[in-house]
């Protein structure tokens, strides 16, 4: 059930996420007023052990406690139950970052949560809109996008040059309101790194000053752009690890420096037994698995077959499962792209 606040309830401010459950009676759409009435929306603890969004927030918040926020804001504090676990989510649970409108499950509370907060948010005409994530693995700070158009990318730029564009999963939040304002989910690192939540707060307080968003397409520095081709999972019927040399897959044990390197083909990434390389599945934007498209499986070898950069490769094996092993991605090719996917 979603808690909608016109205003910071008590001790929210220094609160830490895995004491929330004890400030806030749920998931919880909180509205503050602005000097520019058009809204910031801000989405933190969509995962409950990403923190970084919240903190951010926080000291947002404390920064402005004594003065009128340039923009209005409405910030959406998502799996709280999760958080005071410090779990991405709970076992029992759906992944609050696949319900939103546009996903592919059944109807559940989740997926009915998430339509009332993006049609109150409709109706409140936001300016802009940006979810706030962590990485497990080692990745740079990156913008991800579902549209690439002007604001889009103005948007985006206000956090990294780096930007990926992608249109699977279904059900994230960004995907969402895209259709209703400039959207985009920021990937802050690890939690607890140093400069997460520090460039967090600096992106949200620049976009509370923005009066508008132009991007300047023709600045070479800008516009960066990789676009997420497919998704990689391990089939839950194969046992896996890092280091276990039982396991069915064995993986590099530093798997994770590959993230946002271009791999040639040929590059090892781990090895398999007997025909467990049938669970590695690799799905593509329309749905396909096209696993060895991307992957050579000779010779109980798991190698890269073409050239290809992914992200999000992580060593925790709980992430694996509860979402996937990484994306693989390509450089962005505009032509390529429908005008009305552009924007």
């Amino acid at each position: 059930m979603l808690i909608e606040l016109e205003k910071l309830p008590n001790g929210l401010l220094e609160a830490a996420p895995t004491k929330l459950i004890n400030i806030l009676q749920g998931p919880s759409l909180i509205h503050l007023p602005g000097k520019n009435p058009e809204p910031l929306f801000i989405a933190v603890l969509q995962h409950g052990n990403e923190t970084t969004g919240f903190l951010a927030v926080q000291k947002i918040l404390k920064k402005y406690q004594n003065e009128q926020l340039p923009r209005s804001l409405s910030i959406f504090i998502g799996n709280i139950f999760a958080a005071e676990k410090s779990a991405r989510r709970l076992e029992d649970q759906v992944d609050y970052n696949r319900v939103w409108p546009g996903h592919q499950y059944g109807e559940c509370a989740e997926t009915k949560m998430m339509q009332q907060v993006y049609d109150i948010m409709k109706a409140r005409k936001p300016f802009a809109s940006i979810d706030i994530h962590n990485n497990t693995g080692s990745n740079p700070h990156y913008a991800c996008i579902n549209r690439v158009s002007s604001e889009t990318l103005a948007l985006a730029n206000q956090f990294s040059h780096t930007i990926v564009y992608f249109t699977r999963p279904l059900g994230v939040q960004s995907k969402a309101f895209t259709e209703i304002c400039p959207s985009v989910t920021v990937e802050c690192g690890k939690v607890g790194q140093s400069f997460g939540v520090p460039h967090a707060v600096e992106f949200i307080d620049s976009c509370l000053q923005l009066e508008e968003l132009e991007n300047d397409e023709n600045d070479p520095a800008k516009n960066n752009i990789y676009s997420t081709v497919a998704i990689v999972r391990l089939s839950k019927d194969i046992s896996f690890s890092f280091i276990d040399q039982a396991s069915d897959i064995l993986l590099d044990p530093s798997l994770d420096d590959y993230n946002f390197r271009e791999l040639a083909p040929g590059t090892l990434l781990g090895s398999y037994k007997q025909d467990a390389f049938r669970g590695i599945e690799v799905w593509n934007n329309e749905g396909n698995n096209v696993a060895e498209e991307y992957f050579d499986f000779e010779k109980n070898e798991i190698r890269i077959a073409k050239s290809v950069m992914p992200s999000m490769l992580t060593l925790n094996e709980l992430i694996i499962r509860q979402d996937c092993l990484c994306y693989l991605m390509e450089r962005f090719d505009r032509n390529s792209f429908k005008e009305d996917v552009l924007g």
